[in-house]
């Protein structure tokens, strides 16, 4: 009678022990899904005449999410370029971009332009025009208002890598091979912003960068760690755009790394390439799927 007594306060001890781990482990962390891709925005939209007259499906994500997916209109032609796309997978759908290389044609000529696959925090304006034809980030307001300081960030993933030359296509009548081979690329940026006499700076506080080098089927839960203060991503001040007070598009200069402020924004992009505007390799195809962010404590943070 005592073993047998013994032996069930034992199994109640560890079964409250057992509990008490589990209850500390969740509280450590918690976890905030950013995107499912179950939600999808549609417009259906004609090309111009002169370059075929083909009705064309613009997807795009919403909310604080935006593709490169886009409605040109230069010299009173409309052309759509879709390169994000939803997918099936399993019950419900993912998020599918790939780098293509587009010929258009228009009155007896061929030109070709290349475009990368591409989601990010943000919002691009809605009809692009001649005057970001020749850089493509001056038409994104990059990045969201954003507090808290994640610890990782986490997804699901695959990927399918050519193993080709890149090439240089700004929607002339000839490609440019280039040196190297392109990558998909995961990046999350968080920056404390502030704006004097019209220009926006910023100090880099959290970055994460992930190359995809090689194809890979589904990387299920896989988590990055966010990275406070110095990184090995390279500041930038030239490359992210987004409108200051007085609602013009300039660029955001980042000044330095800090891990003693908080972030007041968050930038996450993901790419089928990782090659500047117009270059990398036809074909690269990046997936992702349940996009989240996980947290060391109860400081969840989120989108303003």
């Amino acid at each position: 009678m005592t073993t047998k007594t013994n032996n069930s306060a034992l199994a109640g001890f560890l079964l409250i022990a057992l509990l008490f781990i589990t209850c500390s482990l969740s509280a450590q962390e918690r976890v905030e899904v950013l995107s499912d891709f179950e939600s999808w925005k549609t417009k259906q939209i004609k090309e111009s005449s002169l370059i075929g007259g083909r009705t064309k499906t613009l997807y795009k994500l919403g909310g604080t999410w935006d593709c490169s997916n886009a409605h040109a209109k230069a010299m009173g032609v409309d052309k759509v370029s879709v390169s994000v796309t939803p997918e099936k997978r399993g019950e419900g759908t993912c998020c599918r971009m790939e780098s293509t290389l587009e010929t258009v044609s228009a009155i007896g000529i061929n030109f070709k332009a290349f475009a990368t696959g591409s989601i990010y925090t943000g919002k691009m304006i809605d009809v692009v025009g001649m005057k970001q034809s020749s850089d493509p980030n001056s038409a994104i307001d990059m990045g969201i208002p954003f507090c808290g300081r994640p610890s990782a960030l986490i997804l699901d993933y695959k990927a399918l890598i050519q193993n080709q030359q890149a090439v240089y296509a700004p929607a002339k009548t000839h490609v440019k091979n280039v040196d190297g081979r392109d990558a998909g690329q995961i990046t999350l940026i968080l920056q404390h912003r502030w704006e004097e006499n019209g220009h926006v700076y910023a100090y880099r506080v959290g970055t994460v960068q992930k190359k995809i080098a090689q194809s890979t089927d589904w990387q299920n839960d896989f988590r990055l760690p966010v990275q406070y203060g110095k990184s090995s991503l390279a500041l930038t001040n030239d490359r992210h755009k987004t409108h200051n007070s007085e609602g013009k598009m300039v660029c955001i200069e980042e000044v330095g790394f800090r891990d003693d402020i908080e972030p007041t924004h968050l930038i996450i992009q993901i790419s089928a390439g990782s090659m500047p505007p117009f270059t990398g390799c036809p074909g690269n195809i990046v997936w992702c799927d349940n996009i989240r962010l996980a947290y060391d404590n109860t400081d969840l943070a989120h989108a303003k």
